[in-house]
């Protein structure tokens, strides 16, 4: 995972950077979103397996499948993906991508994990004390986990705040045993 992290870094970011240039990041976002979902296809994802067909080939049929959907420069995109042998890669690069979005945009991707489930009075007051500590807007996305007794889990990227009782259990197990 980390090495097709490290060979897609390079096209996402170029990707990112051609977006950003001509103020369209979110049209090439949806493009390589649609890219993504027809590369997690089996039919789709077999097909560029195939060493028999050529880069050309391959770059085609992908293109033909989005019809009108990509503009020329994601379709250049998509040949230059070809031509390196790295459309396989499109899945990552789409991750990465959108995170590079996410920064510009200074948006955050917040998974809060609590005992119950919070109601929207709640929900509003963690997405506005996170939004002053991250300095960025808060998307929450919420789960319950009865595991966690009580209290709640917070995720943002390697940001995390375990104000769980279960977390504070362990804590005080490892000071303990320590």
């Amino acid at each position: 995972m980390a090495q097709l992290t490290t060979l897609a870094r390079p096209y996402a970011r170029a990707a990112f950077e051609t977006a950003a240039a001509t103020n369209k990041l979110k049209t090439w976002s949806e493009m390589l979103g649609l890219l993504g979902a027809l590369v997690q296809e089996d039919r789709v994802a077999s097909f560029l397996l195939v060493p028999a067909h050529s880069a050309a080939q391959q770059a085609d049929a992908l293109i033909e499948m989005c019809g009108d959907a990509l503009h020329d420069s994601v379709r250049n995109f998509v040949r230059v993906l070809a031509t390196n042998k790295r459309l396989i890669l499109i899945g990552e690069i789409v991750k990465l991508f959108e995170e590079l979005k996410a920064d510009h945009e200074r948006i955050v991707d917040v998974d809060v994990i609590s005992a119950f489930s919070l109601d929207e009075v709640a929900q509003q007051k963690l997405a506005a004390a996170l939004k002053q500590r991250l300095q960025r807007d808060v998307k929450l996305n919420t789960s319950v986990d009865k595991s966690l007794i009580g209290g709640l889990v917070v995720r943002a990227g390697d940001f995390v705040i375990d104000g769980s009782v279960r977390g504070k259990l362990n804590k005080l197990i490892e000071t303990m045993n320590a």
